[in-house]
């Protein structure tokens, strides 16, 4: 555990760093609010915070920088609990009163909100298809040889296949297999797609074994949406550090992965190499569960640089969050 005085100036060199992103120097440190000691001191002290890997000096000559483990320190014990101002309170409510629609497009918009709120890439995950019940299904004629299959979610959610019809099909058949159809899943998730009964009637029960072979189709893995790439990307400075970053942004699969990691390990705050995925090891993660009556139906979050603003980024992670899981417990 650091003493008083190393604690006081790692504090204030990673604030420093935060706002600036240059190196910082001792006599910077000496003036600042709190510290009280001379620049020869605050020099000396740095340099044990080097040896015991929480400062690091890129250039012999520059003042120095946090590292990950530095920013850890920060994070757990010097931040202080970040506030979120008024006029960002009155931005999230506005914008969560005025969410309405299909849920694809208000957790799009999430992201948005979320990277202009941080200046970072967003992230929001939202509730896997299983997880809700149907609330509606229908099959709706399109043209004369193809019908569209339309399950509504109890989360908000819709999903839509499409699907060939004779061309003879009379529109008594497609109503009876939407009739049918809607009966059974009604209620039901999407586990219950094997268990629409057939009617009897052959004509309806194919439209319908059809329905269900496309619906079965759908993905059930979460929806995740990533905004403000390029926000972040602006962050650094280094065009591989770019590239690994927005190349990885891209790929679905590790964002979700990522994600659900850091909350199953019960973390609020992934520094650097923590997450584990060194393609943005340059890069910290600040997630927050998306609750919903006691139930963890998706997850919001942002990435950024390690020099990111811990207190800001954490109070506005968990603003989102939570107005979000009050959002989809309402519909």
């Amino acid at each position: 555990m650091l003493d008083e005085r190393k604690t006081a100036i790692l504090s204030a060199v990673v604030q420093e760093y935060i706002a600036t992103a240059q190196p910082v120097g001792s006599s910077h440190i000496a003036n600042a609010s709190g510290i009280g000691v001379s620049s020869a001191t605050v020099r000396n002290e740095m340099s044990v915070l080097e040896q015991e890997g929480y400062l690091v000096q890129p250039h012999t000559s520059a003042g120095r920088i946090p590292t990950d483990q530095g920013y850890r320190f920060f994070v757990d014990h010097l931040a202080a609990p970040g506030r979120v101002d008024a006029a960002t309170t009155r931005q999230v409510g506005q914008f969560f009163e005025a969410a309405h629609g299909r849920l694809e497009e208000m957790l799009y918009q999430t992201s948005d909100l979320l990277t202009t709120l941080t200046h970072n890439a967003a992230v929001v995950l939202g509730p896997k298809a299983e997880a809700a019940t149907i609330r509606s299904a229908q099959i709706v004629r399109l043209t004369p040889n193809a019908a569209t299959v339309v399950l509504v979610f109890s989360n908000g959610n819709v999903e839509n296949e499409v699907i060939s019809i004779d061309d003879d099909t009379p529109d008594t058949v497609l109503a009876a297999a939407s009739v049918h159809l809607a009966h059974r899943l009604t209620g039901d998730t999407l586990a219950s797609l094997a268990n629409v009964l057939r009617t009897g009637d052959e004509a309806t029960d194919a439209i319908c074994a059809d329905a269900v072979s496309a619906m079965q189709a759908v993905s059930t893995d979460a929806h995740v949406y990533v905004g403000g790439a390029s926000t972040v990307a602006d962050s650094f400075d280094a065009v591989d550090v770019v590239r690994q970053v927005l190349h990885t942004l891209e790929q679905q699969f590790v964002v979700v992965s990522l994600v659900r990691d850091i909350v199953d390990r019960g973390m609020s705050v992934a520094i650097g190499v923590e997450h584990g995925v060194e393609p943005l090891s340059a890069c910290s993660v600040v997630v927050a569960p998306v609750v919903v009556d006691g139930e963890h139906l998706g997850s919001v979050g942002v990435l950024g640089p390690t020099r990111m603003n811990y207190p800001q980024a954490l109070a506005t992670v968990d603003m989102v969050s939570n107005r979000l899981g009050r959002r989809l417990g309402e519909s």
